[in-house]
């Protein structure tokens, strides 16, 4: 840091914190464990540092997990009558640890007996995603923690954006060039990176749609731009597109105009845009006007996994299966979430699946109807963009199974079911009678 060699320390102090808050979550309070977790559920990079340090690969999880279990010590409840996506949740994670062993049955993947097994560790990180959902659910206690949330995913976000900003703008863009693509500080290419920035940019672009200080909304625009400009250099043409149709949902949902200014920018991009980016987008097609390679091999991996889905169409190869066979051009990843999984799992766990984004939806949305704090209106309508931009995203690839990505967002999911909980609380008023005409709307029916 600044040539004066404290940044070496950075992550050994971070470690220490962390050991420091699992026992405060378990003793005192909780809350601070979840707290402190936030900025670093993006950051792998940093979490990285840990593996020098005993235990260091799993103290994300067991912070979780105190979390959990100080919540429960003190008597902490999920939110009231707001427990479906919960029991989905639960149901899915078990469905997906059945699913496993019918891979196994099925001669697609060994027994999921030890840790280290990777169909067995691939289950046990995602199900890292619902456990801060629960987190979050238990210990979110008032409005102050709220807003505490809130300011730090922004932090979170805006340290993304400094560490990729620094990688990106360190090499030469006058022409598009795939291998000074990086990896950034989620630790996993430039397209899972980019899917984490376009749901926040939009998350934080709905939230200032409601906040009353000009300050305040400046900032958040800031964040927006910074964001936006951050995920531009990432070259990640799903990540364009997300963005793009986030900004049409918000139009219709919110502010009109935006519609207008989607149009325009749709006519007018590639007079805008930077020479290498304009190349990146350009090159879904060669000049002859076939899909170049990278598109090409997309179409082929959906088309192979056409022959998998009809051989097993119920319950699917067994989840975490796909990764343990090389498909076409070695590829062991479907490029397209919804596709594996029901490659995977199935149509039942397609269904499961569909239920979950549904009551993601809903929750978003209804919070955004039915408050009148425009501290939770912001957060419903900044929440329901950042999950359109998620569902957009896993188009092209699987952004969805990772923690870095999704878990952020499920931390919002859970903050947003206790904030609805407060709204409902509050005394109604003929604003609030005349917003529940609007529950026959299928984004409501979460309850």
């Amino acid at each position: 840091m600044l040539g004066t060699g404290i940044g070496h320390y950075i992550p050994l102090v971070a470690y220490l914190g962390f050991c420091v808050m699992i026992i405060v979550s378990l003793v005192k309070r909780p809350l601070y464990g979840l707290y402190y977790m936030i900025p670093f559920l993006p950051y792998r990079t940093m979490r990285d540092h840990f593996l020098d340090y005993p235990l260091g690969g799993n103290m994300l999880t067991i912070l979780v997990l105190a979390v959990i279990v100080g919540a429960l010590i003190k008597g902490k409840r999920l939110p009231k009558g707001k427990g479906k996506l919960y029991l989905i949740w639960l149901i899915f994670a078990i469905y997906l640890y059945i699913s496993m062993w019918l891979g196994v049955a099925m001669g697609n993947a060994p027994p999921p007996i030890w840790l280290q097994d990777i169909n067995f560790v691939t289950w046990k990180d995602y199900m890292l995603i619902p456990l801060v959902f629960l987190a979050a659910g238990l210990v979110v206690e008032d409005r102050k923690s709220v807003k505490i949330i809130i300011f730090l995913t922004a932090f979170s976000v805006v340290a993304i954006d400094r560490s990729c900003l620094m990688d990106s703008m360190s090499r030469s863009w006058s022409n598009f060039d795939e291998n000074k693509r990086g990896g950034g500080p989620l630790g996993f290419g430039s397209n899972q990176t980019a899917a984490y920035l376009a749901q926040f940019s939009m998350f934080f672009w709905g939230f200032a749609q409601f906040l009353k200080r000009k300050k305040l909304r400046l900032i958040s625009y800031g964040i927006v731009a910074l964001t936006i400009f951050t995920d531009m250099y990432t070259f990640s043409r799903g990540s364009y597109l997300a963005i793009i149709l986030s900004v049409v949902v918000l139009g219709f949902l919110k502010d009109r105009k935006l519609l207008i200014v989607a149009a325009l920018f749709l006519v007018t991009w590639q007079a805008i845009v930077p020479t290498a980016v304009r190349e990146r987008v350009n090159m879904t097609e060669n000049s002859n006007g076939q899909l170049e390679s990278s598109a090409n091999e997309r179409v082929r991996l959906w088309q192979d996994a056409e022959d998998a889905i009809a051989a097993d169409p119920i319950f699917g190869a067994g989840f975490a299966t796909y990764q343990l066979t090389a498909h076409v051009d070695n590829l062991r990843d479907t490029h397209n979430w919804y596709i594996k999984v029901l490659v995977e799992t199935g149509i039942v766990g397609m269904l499961i699946v569909l239920a979950m984004l549904q009551q993601m939806l809903a929750a978003a949305y209804r919070l955004f109807k039915i408050a009148e704090d425009p501290l939770y209106r912001g957060l419903g309508l900044g929440l329901f963009l950042a999950i359109c931009a998620c569902l957009v995203a896993n188009c092209f690839g699987d952004r969805w199974t990772y923690i870095e990505i999704t878990s952020p967002l499920w931390l919002l999911v859970g903050t947003t079911l206790r904030a609805t909980e407060f709204s409902e609380a509050a005394p109604v008023t003929e604003a609030t009678a005349s917003n529940a005409t609007i529950s026959t709307n299928p984004f409501l029916a979460y309850r």
